[in-house]
């Protein structure tokens, strides 16, 4: 009688699988984020395509360029939240902090604070002398035309005169720079919430074994160390 005993070595690997509960957690997470996002990602848009309108009825070329910046940079991070780039946020949240200090500057400058004029020629790069839409254009404002005495002909010039403005100019820009500033606080705070939950994430999709080339579990078998014994038995 012959006994043929089998011995194999089998080590077994398990890799741990998510809770359904934790990804419906996640898939929640993710879809408050987007939400919250494409909102306050609205906000800035519309608040700062408004901006940019009355800069360019008042050719100030300066915050003309800023504002072109600040839209391409919201809608990148707009971007960087819904296809869930931590980068795209990062470059945000840096931005906000360079547009923070601009508006602080548009406050100084209106306000003339430390030597600034707003009467200076500074933000139209000293290529016209047109000051804010909102100067003769604000809430009250009537504009009166009087011609030069002395001047005529096709060139003449007239001296315009602006009363009746029931908010100086220069608080209006004020108030819309300091508006800018609130938003701009918001979205980095958020920005900030944003890439720590996109990391967060991304550590426990690691950990869950997203990367592993088998999913659920694998079986590593040692064909080797086979011992076949034979065995003689008396009859």
């Amino acid at each position: 009688m012959l006994h043929w005993p089998l011995h194999a070595h089998f080590s077994l690997h398990f890799t741990a699988v998510p809770e359904e509960g934790g990804l419906l957690s996640v898939d929640c997470k993710r879809k408050e984020v987007r939400v919250a996002s494409e909102y306050l990602g609205s906000v800035n848009l519309i608040a700062a395509l408004e901006r940019q309108v009355f800069d360019f009825l008042g050719y100030q070329w300066a915050p003309i360029l800023a504002n072109f910046l600040h839209i391409i940079i919201v809608i990148l991070g707009l971007f960087g939240t819904i296809q869930y780039r931590p980068r795209y946020i990062v470059v945000y949240a840096v931005w906000t902090a360079i547009w923070v200090t601009w508006n602080i500057f548009i406050i100084c400058f209106y306000l003339e604070v430390g030597g600034l004029s707003k009467d200076s020629e500074l933000l139209t790069f000293n290529i016209s002398q047109h000051q804010s839409w909102w100067s003769e254009n604000g809430p009250g404002c009537v504009r009166k035309e009087a011609p030069v005495a002395g001047i005529t002909g096709l060139d003449s010039q007239s001296y315009i005169s602006v009363i009746g403005c029931t908010l100086e100019y220069r608080y209006i820009e004020v108030m819309h720079s300091s508006f800018q500033i609130l938003l701009a606080l918001v979205g980095f705070v958020y920005a900030c919430y944003v890439v720590s939950v996109f990391t967060e994430e991304e550590d426990s999709f690691d950990f869950i074994g997203g990367f592993d080339p088998f999913p659920l579990y694998h079986v590593n078998e040692k064909p080797s160390n086979l011992l076949f014994k034979q065995t003689y038995l008396p009859a």
